[in-house]
């Protein structure tokens, strides 16, 4: 495999950490305060070595839990949003104030199935994150349990992980479990069952050997992240599966030390939301740039800032796929527009600190960002 696990792993800048909820809380109930305070060290440690670290964490069900003194995860939607609302508080608290520690900020940022979903809060979720980044604010990323139903529930953190990896593309993501790594059959039925050091995500042996369940106060087992995997493969992400407890795992993946699992997305992580890009078969609109903008994006993959824009054709949404025609009537590019047509139609020609005068607001200084543009 070209690159091999150690140099994706050092080269990875952007990281997606998925904690579990076996990780998080105490035997007896309540949150794994020591374990949390370690996780956030190692983290600051990262983010102080340039990484960017999201967090998705697990936890706060399970802090519910503990502080009403349920020893079973309940299986009823407004028993989970009960535990949910006590429980969230108590661990925001506990990661702000360990981040706080080492001069980190954190941000907590809660999502529902609705937010990924729907174009528009897709865009407000990915902006409100790439914004946090890019204030070296490390964002705290759990599902909304709080409202959550039956039919906008992700199921499982796992999947929440590999979807925020989705919407920040991130290089890596690494999934922290009780378990050492993914292994070729279940170690509890097979003790000469041998660790997977690293595959494809793809790999439908490796769904197969994931086997089941998990555990009391969580909803994954080691399927949901090879099924996670596969998902954050879509987007050109690694996923690492190791072991929460291993002393300073995060910094050891990042030196690109071989510990756990990690499972190739088999595709450059551009080159795969590129290609996603260029092979949208349906275009909403057209936008039609002039010589300078036309250059600037072919040669140099730059963002379409409004001062390129000099006409534009249909009525488009915020983050529909959109086609930028040259002078000549080329296409020269497809992306993700930031937004509306009637927007856009104002913003032709304007500079970008003109945006807010224009419109009243500002949402971002691109009309098309280079990481949602595919130059064909």
């Amino acid at each position: 495999m070209s690159p091999n696990r150690s140099d994706r792993q050092r080269a990875a800048r952007r990281w997606v950490i998925k904690v579990g909820s076996t990780l998080l809380t105490r035997p007896g109930g309540g949150l794994a305060l020591e374990a949390i305070g370690d996780w956030v060290r190692q983290m600051s440690e990262l983010a102080g070595r340039g990484i960017e670290p999201i967090l998705v964490s697990s936890g706060a069900v399970a802090a519910g839990m503990g502080r009403l003194g349920w020893a079973q995860r309940p299986s009823a939607i407004h028993d989970l949003q009960a535990a949910a609302a006590v429980g969230q508080s108590g661990l925001v608290e506990a990661y702000e104030h360990r981040f706080n520690a080492h001069g980190r900020l954190a941000a907590q940022v809660l999502l529902t199935h609705d937010d990924l979903s729907d174009r528009r809060r897709y865009i407000n979720a990915r902006n409100t994150l790439r914004t946090l980044i890019g204030l070296r604010v490390i964002p705290v990323v759990n599902e909304n349990d709080t409202v959550i139903t039956e039919e906008i529930r992700f199921g499982d953190n796992d999947t929440l992980a590999a979807l925020v990896a989705n919407l920040v593309e991130a290089d890596m993501l690494v999934i922290l479990t009780d378990s050492p790594g993914l292994f070729e059959a279940d170690p509890r039925l097979d003790p000469h069952a041998g660790l997977v050091s690293e595959g494809e995500a793809g790999d439908p042996s490796l769904l197969a050997a994931a086997g089941g369940a998990g555990s009391k106060v969580g909803t994954g087992g080691m399927r949901t992240k090879v099924l996670a995997a596969q998902r954050a493969a879509r987007s050109g992400t690694g996923t690492a599966i190791a072991a929460g407890t291993e002393a300073d795992i995060l910094p050891r993946l990042g030196q690109g030390e071989t510990v756990g699992t990690f499972l190739h997305p088999g595709r450059d992580a551009l080159v795969a939301r590129k290609q996603w890009l260029a092979n949208q078969l349906q275009v909403k609109g057209r936008i039609y740039v002039d010589d300078g903008a036309a250059r600037v994006i072919r040669e140099e993959g730059r963002s379409l800032l409004p001062v390129g824009v000099v006409d534009v054709a249909g009525n488009f949404q915020r983050g529909e796929v959109v086609a930028c025609i040259d002078p000549d009537g080329r296409e020269i590019c497809r992306g993700l527009v930031s937004y509306a047509a009637p927007e856009v139609r104002r913003l032709a020609g304007q500079l970008t600190d003109r945006i807010g005068e224009v419109l009243g607001y500002v949402d971002t200084e691109e009309i098309i960002h280079r990481d949602d543009l595919a130059v064909l």
